[in-house]
């Protein structure tokens, strides 16, 4: 989880960019923010969202999730979301 308070500010934002169906926005937010773990984790969902598999499982690999956990990627996004907001 990252502990700078403008990058957990970003990654929030680029959260519910995600949730509101802006998945270009999200996905531009995450690649800026590249192995720092949670992004990274936002940066899997995103591909599972796409449906794009290989890529979804190659950043979950990176961020130390594991893709089969989360069926519903909403509910992933909103965890990811509860997490940075503790």
């Amino acid at each position: 989880m990252t502990g700078d308070i403008a990058q957990r500010a970003a990654l929030i934002a680029a959260i519910d960019q995600a949730i509101a169906g802006k998945w270009d926005d999200a996905h531009e937010a995450c690649q800026s923010m590249e192995g720092e773990k949670t992004a990274d984790w936002l940066h899997a969902v995103l591909h599972k969202i796409e449906g794009d598999e290989p890529n979804s499982r190659y950043w979950y690999r990176r961020s130390g999730q594991n893709y089969e956990s989360w069926s519903d990627a909403q509910e992933e996004l909103r965890a990811i979301r509860a997490v940075l907001t503790y």
